[in-house]
């Protein structure tokens, strides 16, 4: 047995299915807040709607896309020491974004007093950018959820400014480098995703 998680966009599951379907012999379909997908060979897939969406309709491929749709409000917000990116999108186009990149000092090898300095610079430096991130989240961010990545103590800490304390934090979480627009359209398309886990028997 072999697992795997997958991220599949929402126009091309009807052919992950189908093409699962091929390669195990076929596949019977039934409903679990997702969908759930079994093969004669014992190979299993369970799909999760994007957004933390509870899927209740036909054990059906097509109607479980149809309930793929991104939400008329939603963003994504990523950050690692040193950069940020936010967007909001109104269903699936981005309406508006910010990618910003501060300098954060690097790790310094000397000891004793000059490291003290070194890492008291670094954390103010990051301090800044956690700043700037919350500010521009602030403005962009609206109603609907919000996928978030980066550094997770990163993300924590521009969440702890209380103008975001409306922000509804849904899953998946996104392992991203340092944002950047491509990191952040790469995201975006992440986000929206249908995530699949996969057992090949």
């Amino acid at each position: 047995m072999s697992s795997a998680s997958v991220l599949v966009p929402p126009v091309r599951f009807e052919r992950w299915v189908a093409n699962f379907a091929t390669r195990h012999g076929g596949v019977s379909l039934e409903v679990d807040d997702g969908l759930r997908g079994s093969a004669p060979d014992g190979s299993t897939f369970s799909a999760r709607l994007p957004f933390a969406t509870s899927y209740a309709g036909a054990a059906d491929p097509a109607a479980f896309v149809a309930a793929a749709a991104a939400p008329a409000v939603w963003g994504v917000l990523l950050v690692r020491k040193g950069g940020f990116a936010v967007a909001r999108l109104a269903g699936p186009a981005l309406a508006e974004h910010k990618i910003g990149q501060r300098h954060v000092q690097g790790r310094t090898k000397a000891g004793g007093q000059s490291q003290q300095r070194f890492a008291r610079r670094r954390d103010n430096q990051a301090r800044v950018a956690y700043e700037a991130a919350a500010e521009h989240a602030a403005r962009i961010l609206r109603s609907g959820p919000v996928v978030t990545g980066g550094d997770r103590a990163a993300v924590a800490e521009v969440l702890a400014d209380p103008r975001l304390r409306g922000v509804a934090v849904v899953e998946p979480w996104l392992d991203v480098p340092d944002p950047r627009r491509q990191v952040l359209d790469r995201a975006i398309a992440d986000a929206a995703s249908i995530r699949v886990d996969v057992t090949n028997a």
